[in-house]
């Protein structure tokens, strides 16, 4: 077992301004992919449900995504989550770190 730093970033999908969703969620799901293999990054992603409050006091449900990152370096995550804000046009988006114990199990079934 190795111990590995975890960043998740959380991306809402609703326009800053608009307060509303713009595109499809899959149009959302590709650039996220092409920014993270811009990176050279392996990732997981998540959809998910949730609510927060603008700046401007304004209460909003929206779709987020969340990527999930291993051992990606913390100036790396931080760039990751730059441009993710910027092309999903976010006021911010929010990124943890967390330790993580990390190991790989493999398995084969005998061959008949």
């Amino acid at each position: 077992m190795e111990k590995s730093r975890q960043a998740m970033i959380y991306i809402g999908l609703n326009d800053s301004k608009t307060h509303e969703q713009i595109y499809d969620t899959e149009r959302y799901i590709g650039i996220l992919k092409n920014v993270c293999k811009s990176y050279h990054v392996a990732f997981s992603m998540n959809e998910m449900n949730g609510g927060y409050f603008h700046e401007d006091g304004t209460y909003v449900e929206e779709k987020s995504l969340v990527i999930t990152l291993l051992g990606a370096k913390e100036e790396t995550v931080r760039e990751i989550a730059k441009d993710l804000c910027a092309f999903f046009h976010q006021e911010s988006v929010m990124v943890t770190f967390t330790e993580a114990e990390v190991c790989f199990i493999e398995e084969r079934l005998p061959e008949l």
